[in-house]
């Protein structure tokens, strides 16, 4: 606090991260119940997948949590091994992480220096704002078509000599919407191979449409192509963040040289190496959140006919400037959306029984 005629103290923080917007976690279920005196809250805000962790991950945790007083594994060499075997690429290709967003932070800092600039679509993945403008480049938001995904052809357009990376969410976050093979082959083509094009795949595992392709089988030899991937998602571990990319050698070391020493814990890689050994419950997960999704986007296409499809574990509301007050009132009656005030509501696929909350809670607020 200053006197009258002292000078104000300098400012101790970049004035340009004022006009950054917070990254909005999903709120907390525990608190809205104790708010409406609710036995419990149903949230679906974080696009988590709702049936617990999958099984061994639990006694993994428990037993790396006894070497707590240790340094992980800072290189990562089992789970990059794990990921090598299952991927079909060589270990020295995959980089981890505290989870994908992380990684893309990295990817950021190794490829941009100040007044580079970042692409990618908007509205997409809400941290592209932020970990671009953090490290020091400019961001080149190109609006979404009208069916609420990537203009690609736009995207191509915006690029310049001064673009380093290219975001593309696929399927992108928050509307669900996803890129068709043809398109990415000649947005691709169009890109120079002086840009980096990330291909961010955090929902790859609930992708159903054939044609929307796998980025890692069909672009990842291309020498510009890092594909991100996550475990929080449809492997359950969105609670311990592990992420993981698959790019050129050069460019995953460079990654691992930047990213924060042992940011991978030992308690996330064992629960990650648990994980992963349970591919056939995660398939069995996914084929019931995408059977919920198509259950609840019919039902919602009657009160909102432009719903888009989903290849996602959620579905969009393109509310525009209704977002805010959907989301207030879903959350009077114990239920937690993702509003984006003036764009729509991104709704997590829960369980049949917290999907039929929400969809009498939606009738009531949108009828």
């Amino acid at each position: 606090m200053t006197t009258p005629g002292e000078p104000a103290p300098a400012r101790l923080t970049r004035a340009d991260l004022d006009a950054l917007p917070n990254y909005v976690p999903g709120r907390s279920p525990a608190d809205l119940a104790r708010e409406l005196g609710l036995p419990e809250a149903v949230k679906l805000a974080s696009n988590e997948v709702p049936y617990g962790p999958l099984p061994g991950v639990v006694e993994a945790v428990v037993k790396a949590a006894a070497g707590a007083h240790r340094y992980p594994d800072m290189g990562v060499v089992a789970l990059r091994d794990t990921l090598s075997a299952m991927l079909g690429v060589d270990a020295q290709r995959i980089a981890t992480g505290c989870g994908s967003v992380a990684l893309a932070e990295h990817l950021v800092r190794t490829a941009c220096m100040p007044g580079d600039e970042v692409v990618y679509s908007w509205r997409s993945f809400e941290a592209y704002p932020i970990i671009t403008a953090t490290s020091g480049a400019t961001s080149v938001r190109v609006p979404n078509t009208a069916g609420h995904g990537h203009d690609l052809a736009a995207m191509a357009a915006a690029v310049t000599d001064r673009t380093r990376l290219v975001l593309v969410c696929n399927p992108n976050n928050p509307t669900g919407t996803s890129l068709h093979r043809a398109e990415l082959d000649a947005f691709l083509s169009a890109v120079p191979q002086s840009t980096i094009v990330v291909l961010d795949e955090a929902y790859r595992e609930f992708v159903t449409d054939p044609d929307v392709p796998d980025g890692l089988v069909e672009y990842g030899d291309r020498p510009n192509v890092v594909v991100l991937r996550t475990l929080s998602k449809a492997w359950g571990l969105a609670g311990l963040r592990v992420g993981y990319l698959v790019a050129q050698p050069e460019v995953a070391a460079a990654v691992r040289k930047v990213v924060t020493p042992f940011s991978t814990s030992a308690v996330a890689q064992a629960a990650a190496l648990a994980a992963l050994g349970q591919a056939d419950e995660v398939r069995r997960r996914c084929a019931l959140v995408i059977s919920e999704r198509d259950r609840v986007t019919a039902a919602l296409r009657k009160l909102v006919p432009d719903v888009p499809d989903s290849q996602s574990n959620f579905v969009w509301l393109p509310l525009l400037d209704r977002a805010v007050e959907f989301g207030r009132a879903c959350e009077a009656r114990g239920v937690i959306v993702r509003p984006f005030d003036g764009d729509g509501v991104r709704v997590t696929i829960g369980t049949p029984a917290e999907n039929d909350l929400f969809l009498a809670v939606a009738e009531t607020a949108l009828s």
